[in-house]
């Protein structure tokens, strides 16, 4: 699967269970891990979890396996490593106080 599908079905799988806030920032060639980092808010712990195995489920249907993830249960920031996509779902707080838009450039990034 390339970069511009994976990207698309992991917004359309945040879209499918009303993710909030879906930024998607391209970090190729700052970093030696990933090309895109979409980083979405759930409404909480619950729905920041639904809304990363719902990304896991639809990539594991499009046979792309996940490389894998952080932080299930009862956390909130869950983290799913799709290779060249990582994908980070947070509560309001969390993604509040980590701001990772700021750490990698606002400027970088594209609100959905």
């Amino acid at each position: 699967m390339d970069a511009a599908a994976l990207n698309k079905l992991v917004i359309d799988s945040l879209e499918d269970l009303k993710a909030q806030d879906i930024s998607v920032i391209d970090v190729t060639g700052r970093n030696s891990v990933t090309d895109t980092m979409v980083i979405a808010t759930g409404t909480s712990s619950r729905h920041a979890q639904a809304l990363a195995d719902n990304v896991s489920e639809k990539s594991k249907a499009a046979g792309h396996m996940p490389l894998g993830s952080e932080g299930r249960g009862s956390s909130d920031w869950v983290l799913i490593d799709l290779g060249d996509v990582v994908v980070h779902v947070m509560t309001a707080q969390a993604r509040e106080y980590y701001d990772l838009e700021s750490l990698w450039n606002e400027s970088q990034a594209t609100s959905r």
